[in-house]
């Protein structure tokens, strides 16, 4: 339970330092951003558990959750340029 907290809170991080890392102009408001940031963390935890990286009560690490919001960023991106146009 707790590392599912960790997850969600250092994703909202994680979300935040994404969107300014990732290149382009993000249309994605601050609420978007924190929760593609969960995601992306939330991506890197079990990803990682699936692939045998992290143990079953251990989250991803910030940098590894960092890249899963850019990757969840990258995606979101792609799928509203798609649908606006």
């Amino acid at each position: 339970m707790w590392s599912l907290i960790v997850a969600i809170v250092v994703g909202f991080i994680a979300g935040l330092i994404a969107r300014a890392i990732h290149p382009g102009d993000d249309k994605a408001g601050f609420f978007i951003t924190a929760l593609l940031g969960i995601a992306g963390s939330l991506l890197a935890t079990y990803g990682g558990r699936l692939l045998g990286l992290y143990g079953e009560n251990s989250a991803a690490g910030f940098i590894a959750s960092v890249i899963g919001a850019i990757i969840i960023l990258f995606l979101y991106n792609l799928v509203t340029k798609n649908s606006r146009g």
